[in-house]
């Protein structure tokens, strides 16, 4: 029983640091949100891509080009009670040339949520988006993304492509494009802009701390009264 007790209440102290770690990494989070919200938006092209972390929640601008004719559509998002898809492509900075075909710039291109389309009424059909060759970048970057995935992530087929989930690896495995682990959101396209930060804030994680940081003294507590009655 005692050594259950320490067990137990070893683990439920060690849940409560993980959460209070996670209150004290969304909050630093959080305020480089604020902090690259209030400071000029950088290009594209100025980018440092080796320290991916330190770009999370970067306001961008500057023009960009779409990498034809790759366009993917993320299944399964809803708007307004409405399903439909995310619309998806890859972009480099606009440096005036043609850009299609291979990618020969070392400079990873970068994924671009456009927004919502609605889905057709077949499965069987997909919606034929159109993308402006240039984009004027307006909005947020977001590393590492992903999301649930189940079963096949990428169907084949002519362009558009429909994806469960924005895995880069997988797609730059599949094009052969050199693609940031990233994706930006933006505002301003002929789609709808529907992202919203899903971030658990740190005063919920401060309070879960608590909780378990609370069952690991009662479980404590309980198991020295029941260990010392068992003994007696």
């Amino acid at each position: 029983m005692l050594l259950f007790t320490l067990g137990a209440s070893a683990i439920l102290c060690k849940l409560a640091l993980w959460q209070w770690q996670r209150a004290a990494e969304k909050e630093a989070w959080l305020q480089q949100v604020v902090a690259a919200q209030q400071s000029a938006p950088l290009t594209l092209d100025r980018l440092d891509w080796r320290e991916p972390e330190r770009l999370d929640g970067t306001v961008l601008s500057g023009q960009v080009v779409w990498f034809r004719p790759y366009i993917w559509l993320l299944d399964n998002q809803g708007m307004e009670g409405e399903i439909g898809y995310d619309v998806i492509i890859p972009v480099r900075a606009d440096d005036g040339t043609a850009l299609t075909g291979t990618a020969s710039s070392k400079e990873p291109l970068l994924l671009v949520n456009l927004g919502w389309i609605a889905a057709p009424v077949s499965r069987d059909q997909l919606p034929a988006p159109a993308i402006p060759s240039v984009l004027a970048l307006d909005g947020l970057l977001r590393i590492k993304p992903g999301g649930l995935l189940l079963g096949q992530n990428i169907e084949s087929g002519p362009y558009p492509n429909r994806i469960q989930s924005v895995r880069v690896a997988s797609l730059s495995e599949q094009t052969g494009l050199p693609l940031a682990d990233a994706i930006f959101y933006q505002k301003s396209s002929p789609f709808l802009y529907h992202y919203q930060h899903n971030v658990m804030p740190p005063e919920k994680h401060r309070a879960y701390a608590l909780q378990w940081l609370g069952l690991a003294m009662v479980m404590l507590v309980g198991g020295l009264v029941l260990t010392r009655r068992g003994s007696s």
